[in-house]
């Protein structure tokens, strides 16, 4: 021990000094809070997911001034959404097992403020060099948003409440994009100009930030009951009281393998994963390839100004919250199946939603090519199309996840990385394309492409309703 005392002897059970909840009632625990605080907690963390989704578009509309400003091709300025998007899919090998680590508050915190320092950057660079670069660290930290958030919903709301609060964090992710495009393109055609689609996002996640390093609580069970065991040090004086997270030893090989290297190999590896996940990715790709879609086809067929030709994004938006609608009240029934099932959830149930939104969503998208390229029809009735996209998006994107999430509950942190890895990779390329394919094939001929890859996926939520189980049970996970 250090001048010539000898070692003391073994303590007692370390088991004796762990410290924990005081059963379920523990008001200290996130589920017990007041229903205000939670609240407030599930508003001020899905508020940065909006900030987080709201910029990985907005600068769309601004993207072809910036490649007249900087002197490249207009495919260059489109790497600004690109690169965003690829870096959500770098982003959760840093902040999940930060929030695993670290709990929940500053992983998010963090990553907003410097989100919003990098979007700043980007806002002033002088060269397309240097958008880019800050651009794709923009994204990598808000991942954060994308990857934590649920965690935070999860450690507040129990199985009977966790789905209405995952349904309005969905929601936030789609319609952030949706409204950045005529946010953007009123912003980027304005004496402001395209600079100005990075500064609002960025001063909006400053100040997010800011509010949460202030009124954000942690949510993470293991975190708090880290304060608990410092706090009952201090008054006992006996040192030995701890919590079992202070025992964890940081093992990068393990978090890799969590985050990065299990995630791979389960794509590869499991069918449901990968097909829903390439179904959700496709989805995902869609939304960012309406970002070029929506505009060439409203400003060439109909004459839209940029700005106006966003505006018609709105019916997306109402079919988003159509679904929300629906989803909601569909689990009404999911919560009297759960009761009805001793609160034991099986992952299928999941899935009605997918069945009524995926042939919606088809539907929407064969509506929008056949009647957006001929300007004799009316330009409401493509509009009215968003209406069913905007449905079918949520009502098969939300529930699949949910479904991936219950279907490897052990294992849902690598399943939500896999999930997140591959269709932000999928998304992020479809802005560098989408404007040519419609150029080349025609507006009702790229959307029937579109269409008929989305029909073929239709029969995908139905398959795994009703041989999902049976492929688990196959699974050399579950083994």
């Amino acid at each position: 021990m250090g001048r010539g005392r000898p070692l003391p002897g073994p303590l007692p059970d370390l088991e004796d000094y762990v410290v924990d909840f005081d059963g379920v009632e523990d008001p200290s625990h996130p589920y017990n809070w007041p229903f205000p605080t939670k609240l407030f907690t599930a508003v001020l963390v899905c508020s940065g997911t909006f900030i987080t989704s709201l910029s990985s578009a907005v600068f769309a509309p601004g993207s072809d001034s910036a490649s007249n400003e900087f002197g490249v091709g207009a495919e260059v300025g489109k790497l600004g959404t690109t690169l965003f998007v690829l870096g959500f899919a770098s982003g959760p090998v840093i902040w999940a097992p930060a929030s695993e680590l670290y709990g929940r508050k500053w992983p998010l915190t963090i990553a907003l403020l410097a989100g919003g320092i990098f979007t700043i950057g980007t806002a002033v660079a002088k060269d397309i060099q240097t958008l880019l670069i800050c651009r794709f660290f923009a994204g990598m930290c808000g991942a954060s948003q994308l990857t934590v958030v649920p965690g935070v919903l999860a450690d507040i709301y129990d199985n009977t409440q966790r789905g209405i609060a995952i349904s309005l964090y969905a929601l936030t992710v789609f319609v952030g994009p949706f409204a950045a495009p005529f946010i953007g393109g009123f912003l980027a055609t304005s004496y402001l100009g395209w600079r100005w689609t990075l500064y609002i996002p960025a001063i909006i996640g400053l100040v997010t930030g800011a509010v949460s390093v202030v009124f954000l609580r942690e949510t993470f069970a293991p975190v708090l009951l880290i304060t608990k065991a410092t706090e009952m040090r201090r008054r006992t004086k006996i040192w030995g009281i701890h919590a079992k997270q202070e025992r964890m030893e940081v093992d990068f090989g393990e978090m890799a393998t969590k985050y990065f290297t299990r995630p791979l190999k389960m794509l590869l590896t499991e069918p449901i994963i990968l097909l829903v996940s390439l179904y959700m990715s496709f989805i995902y790709g869609l939304i960012y390839a309406l970002l070029e879609a929506y505009p060439y086809v409203f400003e060439n067929t109909y004459g839209m100004k940029a700005g106006i030709s966003g505006l018609p994004f709105i019916g997306l938006i109402i079919g988003v919250a159509l679904a929300l609608t629906f989803i909601l009240l569909e689990h009404g029934s999911y919560a009297k199946k759960l009761i009805a099932n001793k609160g034991i959830p099986v992952a299928e149930w999941r899935l009605v939603p997918p069945l009524f939104g995926a042939p919606v969503f088809t539907i929407g998208i064969f509506w929008l090519g056949w009647t957006g390229y001929d300007p004799k029809i009316h330009w409401v009735v493509p509009t009215v199309a968003g209406i069913f996209v905007g449905f079918g998006v949520l009502c098969v994107f939300l529930p699949c996840f949910n479904y991936l999430i219950d279907a490897y509950l052990p294992f849902a942190a690598s399943t939500v990385a896999a999930n997140i890895i591959l269709r932000s990779t999928v998304a992020a390329g479809f802005p560098l394309f989408t404007t040519q394919m419609f150029e080349n094939m025609g507006i009702q001929w790229a959307c029937t492409l579109l269409g008929c890859l989305a029909a073929l996926m239709i029969p995908i939520p139905m398959v795994f309703r009703a041989y999902g189980p049976l492929l688990r049970s196959k699974s050399k996970l579950f083994k």
